[in-house]
């Protein structure tokens, strides 16, 4: 093959101190390596995008790059297409070639690209694969290193950037134009720490910032499968709120899964109730406390959105609550991908979550191994002094058997009979895990308060395990857990209330009513526990019309604080439509077309007077309506109404036999026959048309 000169391919040590280094000097000579993500080193980077390869690539710059008499050639015609065009070379560089124009500088032969265009190529064709690196004939003689890195250069002029909200699948040899927010120290040894969340940002933005978070995908035990992360990225897409980690972007390469989460995190609940961060001490009191009860509600609204997407968070504790830089509180993460082990991969036991959880979703404690005590000779089994009742003694042909309420250790007899661990009350049965998120959710509420109110929080783990502690020698790990110590949790509660009421300001008002609210989040029965909306609702109007959060100037013309989630309002250009009125509506239209037809009955009357079962619904008692009068619905069973009321009322019917011997217009009254459940509006087909003008 007739390859090109290679006097015009330069060692890397001359490479570093050409001309073309300062231009791009990320990928001057050998280059900067990549790391796992796709991104370049930490070194400074010129991405080479659209924009400025069009604003860099001119006559000027292709002239500063070429010797005397290559630059006469330039305006010289092509030398193919014999004749059949007048393009010159300069004009095929300027509209078809500036990439590979770039690449060849940047590898140090710019020359070559007369070569490369009477061979018509153009950026159409980049990429360029490995095995057809060679036909573009850079050197004289075949130079399989300077092939390769022409393959890897030409991904840095061809960066597709991410995009909100989409998703970019990059092939292992893309560039991904990111670049990392947080360099790492010189000095510091590389992977001690986790390599799967970092921060980013986009070219150009650095204010923009990013928390990426890795995923591995695949079959194996710890990946996820990509049909997981993909519906995942969909479920995420649709969620958008100012305190839940939501998504701005995403993309594939390598074999993993990149998640673009915003806001990003500069600190943790959990981080903040051991050490107060420098942001909050340097705030006057006044807005560090409206700060605080803004958390509640803010958090309160956030759950809410999530549980009204169907979507259950699982992972309510202190670590996963974010801070970010202006002290705005938010979850750290939505529930679709929890910072949990993937499938497959062996779980441990995660202490924090054990108590911040409800009871019935509370993961087991691991119990500890067994002890076996020595006994000098055999002796009948004989009680306890003590009160404790988890105590078991045996003989000595089996082994010691101690239980409590936070540990329990279980070892089986050596003879027929065994000592098998009591089950969970909850374990086996299933539960509303969004339920369960309330309860989590108290519990940081009551964090909260605790600081709030200038009491710390070991002090109140401290006090809600102090009754928990193993009795006798060696004792145990103190079961500091929400679940297990409700009645101390209570105690706690009655401590926060009686500090509230010593306080002048009005902001401490609602404590004693925000705790009664926790109260009812904390309950042991999942059904009395209110959900997130109403949480959400109630914590509102706590904060804006006892605390005063309601924004707006008091008399003395100072700005009153206020809520920072304020309630969502709908837009007057948008559609509020309720469904069950709706579908009621649509059953009453459906109603009057057919008394409209007026069919005759075998008793003389027509359908539409007499009543009847229409489309779902069991009998209506009176059709003259107004047709711009709109439909209500009254829940009274046993009430019917005159002909001629504009209200309809939707009443039980007798069995088929009995239903022609009612009078037109008496309903369901009678005293003879069962009633009949009332059909539900949800339950009936749509047959109306709607029409918004």
């Amino acid at each position: 093959m007739d390859y090109r000169r290679a006097s015009l391919v330069v060692s890397p040590q001359q490479q570093q101190a050409s001309i073309n280094s300062h231009i791009y000097s990320s990928f001057a000579g050998a280059g900067p390596p990549r790391n796992t993500n796709g991104i370049l080193s930490d070194s400074t980077t010129m991405w080479w995008d659209e924009e400025r390869i069009e604003a860099t690539v001119n006559r000027h710059f292709v002239l500063s790059r070429l010797r005397p008499d290559e630059q006469v050639r330039l305006d010289e015609p092509l030398g193919f297409g014999g004749g059949l065009t007048d393009d010159t070379y300069m004009e095929w560089i300027e509209q078809k070639a500036k990439r590979i124009f770039l690449i060849l500088v940047d590898l140090g032969v710019p020359d070559q690209i007369f070569g490369v265009i009477d061979d018509s190529w153009d950026d159409d064709d980049l990429p360029v694969p490995l095995d057809q690196v060679e036909r573009l004939q850079l050197t004289y003689d075949k130079d399989e290193k300077l092939e390769k890195k022409f393959f890897h250069r030409q991904f840095a002029y061809l960066l597709r950037n991410v995009q909100k909200g989409e998703l970019v699948y990059y092939d292992d040899e893309e560039v991904v134009p990111l670049e990392l927010a947080e360099k790492r120290p010189v000095g510091a040894v590389a992977g001690l720490v986790p390599s799967n969340l970092d921060k980013v940002h986009r070219p150009g933005n650095p204010d923009d910032l990013l928390l990426r978070r890795r995923i591995p995908l695949g079959t194996a035990p710890g990946r996820m499968p990509q049909e997981e992360f993909l519906s995942g990225v969909e479920a995420m897409k649709a969620l958008e709120h100012v305190h839940l980690t939501c998504l701005w972007g995403s993309y594939i390469q390598g074999g993993c899964g990149y998640l673009l989460l915003t806001p990003v995190n500069d600190s943790t609940l959990k981080h903040f109730l051991a050490v107060t961060a420098p942001s909050i001490k340097i705030l006057p009191k006044q807005d560090r406390r409206v700060l605080l009860l803004n958390w509640l509600h803010c958090l309160a609204d956030a759950l809410a959105t999530l549980h009204a997407q169907g979507i259950t968070h699982r992972n309510i504790k202190p670590s996963n609550m974010m801070l970010d830089i202006d002290n705005h509180i938010f979850f750290g993460d939505s529930g679709i991908f929890p910072v949990a082990n993937f499938h497959g991969e062996k779980r441990t036991f995660d202490k924090e979550m054990y108590d911040y959880s409800a009871p019935e979703a509370a993961p087991r404690m691991p119990a500890p191994p067994p002890i076996s005590l020595p006994v000098s000779r055999p002796t009948t089994s004989r009680r306890p002094t003590g009160p404790s009742t988890g105590t078991i003694v045996h003989s000595s042909a089996h082994s010691f058997v101690v239980s409590n309420e936070t540990s329990s250790i279980y070892t089986s007899s050596s003879g027929s009979q065994s000592q098998s661990p009591p089950k969970s009350s909850h374990g086996h049965k299933p539960h509303d895990p969004q339920k369960a998120d309330i309860f989590s959710l108290g519990c940081i509420f009551l964090e909260i308060l605790t600081f709030f109110l200038k009491r710390a929080s070991r002090n109140f783990s401290s006090h809600r395990s102090c009754k928990n502690k193993t009795p006798g020698r060696g004792g145990g790990l103190p079961d500091s857990s929400f679940h297990k110590n409700l009645g101390q949790v209570a105690s706690w509660m009655k401590i926060l209330i009686k500090d509230a009421s010593k306080k002048d300001d009005k902001v401490f008002r609602g404590v004693s009513h925000i705790i009664g609210l926790v109260d009812n989040m904390i309950s042991p029965n999942p059904e009395e526990r209110p959900s997130a909306k109403e949480v959400q609702e109630k914590m509102y109007n706590i904060l804006s019309q006892i605390c005063g959060l309601s924004g707006g100037q008091s008399e003395d013309g100072e700005l009153k604080p206020r809520i920072h989630c304020e309630p969502g309002k709908t837009d007057q250009n948008e559609w509020n439509i309720d469904f069950d009125q709706l579908r009621l509506a649509s059953q009453r239209a459906a109603a009057e077309a057919c008394a409209s037809v007026n069919p005759v009955t075998a008793n003389g009357g027509t359908l539409g007077l007499t009543g009847g079962v229409i489309y779902g619904v069991e009998r209506v008692q009176s059709l003259s309506v107004a047709s711009s009068t709109s439909y209500t619905v009254l829940k009274e069973k046993s009430k019917s109404f005159p002909a001629g009321d504009d209200r309809a009322s939707i009443a039980t019917s007798k069995s088929r036999s009995s239903e022609g011997k009612s009078r037109p217009g008496s309903g369901s009254n009678t005293p003879h026959g069962k009633v009949k459940p009332k059909a539900k509006a949800w339950q009936a087909p749509v047959y109306a048309e709607l029409s918004f003008g």
